[in-house]
């Protein structure tokens, strides 16, 4: 099914498996080519493999944290700059929002979201 994600390489890195499963489906939904990663360490390593589009990035990982694995693969890219980065977070608070900011992530959100918003928001960062 062709979407407004069509041709694009998403990496979906999240340790639950029904949140990663729903973010892959819709994705997949709008188009996008999905791989997935269940902690940081293999987001890290799976990024530098695949070389996506766009991360979906969940903030609370295992073995590394959200945070760490947007600096190591937003270091010295520019926001808008490939891969670009959408941060999802169980965390209300405004201090990781600003820092995800800081760290050059292009779009961050609170769980629970809605699945729509979430594609849409991917769409405008290629549109």
């Amino acid at each position: 099914m062709a979407g407004g994600l069509s041709g694009k390489r998403v990496l979906v890195v999240d340790d639950d498996a029904d949140i990663l499963t729903a973010i892959q489906t819709a994705l997949v939904d709008a188009g996008a080519e999905v791989d997935t990663a269940a902690d940081g360490n293999q987001a890290v390593s799976k990024a530098t493999e695949i070389d996506p589009d766009l991360i979906v990035l969940d903030l609370m990982l295992p073995k590394r944290s959200g945070f760490l694995v947007a600096e190591k693969l937003k270091s010295g890219k520019a926001k808008g700059e490939k891969p670009r980065v959408i941060m999802v977070t169980g965390n209300p608070g405004q201090r990781h929002r600003t820092y995800a900011d800081r760290i050059g992530v292009d779009a961050y959100f609170t769980k629970p979201f809605r699945m729509d918003r979430l594609v849409e928001s991917a769409e405008k960062l290629f549109a």
